[in-house]
């Protein structure tokens, strides 16, 4: 990847560049499916904490757990659930405005004093495009786009998956770099120079490994 390629990852529609990352280990819970799905997800979940070298712990001493899934039907199934008004501010005007737009997924991040991912909070409407999906697809898309605060158009044309010719669905290989990269603990934990960042981020997908400008 490029630097300019790098920085559109993390700029929104408004021009505005935010690269964020976890601090805390990642406390995962799911709703709304089997456990066979659920160990699906937890282990793409699993997967991509690995890649990035990250942490996982069984529970957060302050949020208990950091990161929920929620997986409904129809969005008015989240009404029936109590204290995500607390948890995610506007709650209601937003389950509305996702119901007038017909989308099928939704993230919301809450974030540390330091400007990293504190918490994350995903929403998934099981409407027939995400019902066709694998649950180990759909469980690695989710995951990746969680592990860093992408901006909302990162994975509008192109997906964050590739499937190999023997039909393994993996990340893709500038994905999962950027995702390695984006962890290297040198790098700040948050970011708003795009730019400056970008340049960095690049210069250790090139070199194959992170720990070097």
């Amino acid at each position: 990847m490029s630097p300019e390629e790098i920085e559109r990852h993390f700029t929104s529609p408004d021009g505005e560049f935010r690269f964020a990352r976890w601090e805390r280990p990642i406390v995962p819970v799911v709703f709304g499916v089997d456990d066979r799905t659920l160990s699906v997800i937890k282990g793409a979940i699993e997967a991509v904490v690995a890649l990035a070298g990250h942490k996982m712990a069984e529970t957060d001493p302050e949020l208990g757990s950091n990161l929920m899934l929620f997986f409904v039907r129809d969005w008015d199934e989240l009404a029936a659930l109590d204290g995500l008004a607390r948890m995610v501010p506007g709650f209601d005007e937003t389950v509305a405005r996702l119901e007038r737009e017909g989308a099928n997924q939704y993230r919301f991040f809450r974030f540390e004093d330091s400007g990293a991912i504190k918490a994350a909070f995903v929403f998934l409407r099981m409407d027939e495009s995400l019902s066709e999906m694998a649950a180990e697809d759909l469980a690695l898309a989710q995951a990746v786009q969680v592990i860093l605060l992408w901006g909302t158009r990162a994975f509008g044309e192109i997906s964050p998956l590739a499937r190999l010719p023997g039909g393994q669905v993996v990340l893709r290989p500038e994905i999962a770099g950027l995702v390695a990269a984006g962890y290297d603990p040198l790098l700040p934990v948050a970011e708003r120079d795009g730019m400056a960042l970008s340049l960095r981020l690049a210069a250790r997908m090139n070199a194959g490994s992170t720990g070097a400008e």
